[in-house]
Formats: C-alpha cells, sequence, structure tokens
C-alpha cells in the first residue's frame, strides 16, 4: 500500500521526530492540536517518523474508521524533514521519492517525455 498511493486524495509528512508508540488516538490529537489539522479529512494520508528513520506510521480517515500503517524498512532510512513544528503536503511525485530513500526536495526533477515513433 505505501509504495502507491493513487488511492489517497493528499499526502502530509508530519516532519520532526514522532514517538512511535503512538497509537490511533494519540496520532489524531497531533494532527489537530499540534499541527492544526483535520484529522478526519478523508482521504488525506498523514505520516510520522521516528528517531531512528528506518519506520513510520500512517493515519488516515476512511469514512468508517482509521487506518493505520507500520512500515519498517530492512535495511537503509527514510529521508525524513526534521523541522519539528512543520506539516508539509507533498506530491504524488515526492511521495514516491520518500518511500525510494530518497529526499523529498530535489534539486530537479528528471522531466518526463512523450516518444515519437519513428518515420
Amino acid at each position: 500500500m505505501l509504495n502507491d498511493a493513487k488511492g489517497i486524495k493528499r499526502v502530509i509528512v508530519c516532519c520532526g521526530r514522532s514517538d512511535l508508540r503512538s497509537g490511533i488516538d494519540r496520532l489524531s490529537m497531533m494532527i489537530k492540536n499540534h499541527y492544526k489539522l483535520d484529522p478526519f479529512e478523508t482521504g488525506t494520508l498523514f505520516m510520522f517518523c521516528g528517531r531512528r528513520s528506518d519506520r513510520i506510521k500512517t493515519l488516515v480517515w476512511e469514512e468508517d474508521g482509521y487506518f493505520l500503517g507500520y512500515k519498517r524498512l530492512e535495511a537503509g532510512s527514510f529521508q525524513w524533514p526534521r523541522s519539528e513544528d512543520e506539516a508539509k503536503a507533498i506530491t504524488q511525485e515526492q511521495f514516491e521519492w520518500l518511500m525510494k530513500g530518497m529526499k523529498i526536495e530535489q534539486k530537479k526533477s528528471i522531466a518526463k517525455v512523450t516518444p515519437l515513433l519513428p518515420g
């Protein structure tokens, strides 16, 4: 699921280090009180990273309840933004970069091209 966010309308990275022992209630309160966002926004995936940067938790409201996800990398780490008080909306491309272990702030991305048929 986390490698493909096509079903998600919006992705919010909750920057800084989060206590990944937190469950649904504590994470949703953090979204509301600390980041001043609506934890019940349908289709918005909120992402949290621990201090070791090798695991993340995700939280998304699905109209009938929360989905809480957890991903642990077996090797490597996520390039997580560490400014403590920021929640940052990221694009589909940035989400894919993050899931591949790259920084979400790239100097430039490779432009997509439409191939032309010869002749």
